[in-house]
């Protein structure tokens, strides 16, 4: 659903742009099959959107001249789930991107009819994007129900107290009440930082430990954060909770190269025209062993010596499987 709603606001977009677009040349900009980009059109005449169609071998489409288009109609779950991807693409998770990605989420935001746009708003307001300095933090995707993401945004821009059920770590369940200061989006995880009022103390919890979110009604006045910003405030707290490694490693491919692929999560450096220098923080060492991997060009490990042992029992590993193919 989310792709479709994406590619769909893609295509009002092209649209809205240019005049005229032969059909051919519009289904190659959205990477799709004529018969999809028939049906996409289909979707916007139905949400009310006027899209003439000119049949034939050099048919093509356009919005009727003169017509006002309607607010852009997508429900509650699609809406949140565009602004976090734009958002996310926005922090410059692929190279030159976030221009584009910034002027889309406000296109976006102001088609939006005035109750969605709220929630939207909120959720950008109130989130503040974070990078690890060098690179990442090698955590793996969580899932976020995208209602308790605006629940917990309406929160923080309101300045509203709300209680919510927190899983810790280990397992334990506690009922919590805060009050929200800032979203964090860091690496591809979300974290609330807000003031615990049962601990009285400043917190961080993880989103996809939380359930149940609601607010109080109860209003509160801002205070002093205990750290230059709210990204700060999670990434000392994961540094400090959890064994971080700091990884080297030299890579016979260009830096240039490396950094399309990987930049968002390492840091690299050009050693030669050939050759690079990669450095991250991880909490795991998979994830490293996986991206040097996948660069598809030899390199070397510098450190940590556990990272060296397990790229060494991997090819053990991966050895062993070819083996066993070519003997069966």
């Amino acid at each position: 659903m989310a792709d479709t709603s994406a590619r769909t606001l893609r295509l009002l977009s092209l649209l809205q742009g240019r005049r005229y677009w032969p059909g051919a040349e519009l289904a190659e900009r959205l990477e799709v099959s004529p018969r999809t980009l028939r049906r996409d059109v289909d979707r916007l005449r139905e949400l009310g959107y006027p899209i003439q169609a000119q049949r034939g071998v050099d048919g093509g489409y356009q919005l009727a001249a003169g017509t006002a288009l309607p607010p852009l109609v997508v429900d509650d779950e699609e809406a949140v789930v565009l602004a976090v991807g734009l958002q996310v693409a926005a922090q410059g998770a692929m190279e030159g991107t976030a221009e584009a990605a910034m002027r889309a989420l406000a296109k976006v935001i102001q088609v939006m009819p005035a109750r969605l746009r709220r929630r939207v708003e909120a959720l950008s307001a109130a989130t503040v994007p974070a990078s690890w300095a060098s690179g990442g933090n090698g955590t793996a995707q969580t899932a976020v129900d995208p209602g308790i993401l605006t629940t917990i945004a309406l929160a923080c821009r309101d300045a509203e107290r709300v209680r919510f059920s927190y899983t810790a770590a280990g397992g334990q369940q506690t009922d919590r009440h805060v009050e929200p200061h800032r979203l964090v989006l860091l690496g591809r995880r979300w974290y609330l930082v807000g003031y615990d009022l049962t601990r009285q103390d400043w917190r961080s919890f993880r989103l996809d430990r939380l359930a149940g979110p609601r607010g109080t009604g109860a209003r509160f006045r801002p205070r002093e954060l205990p750290a230059a910003d709210a990204a700060a405030f999670v990434q000392a707290g994961i540094g400090a909770a959890t064994a971080v490694y700091q990884v080297e490693a030299l890579v016979d491919a260009p830096a240039a190269t490396v950094r399309e692929r990987y930049g968002r999560w390492a840091t690299v450096e050009e050693i030669s025209e050939t050759r690079s220098r990669v450095r991250m923080t991880a909490d795991q060492l998979e994830w490293p062993m996986m991206l040097l991997g996948a660069l598809g060009a030899e390199f070397e490990v510098i450190s940590p010596p556990e990272l060296l042992d397990g790229v060494r029992d991997w090819a053990r590993r991966f050895g062993q499987a070819s083996l066993t193919e070519r003997g069966g």
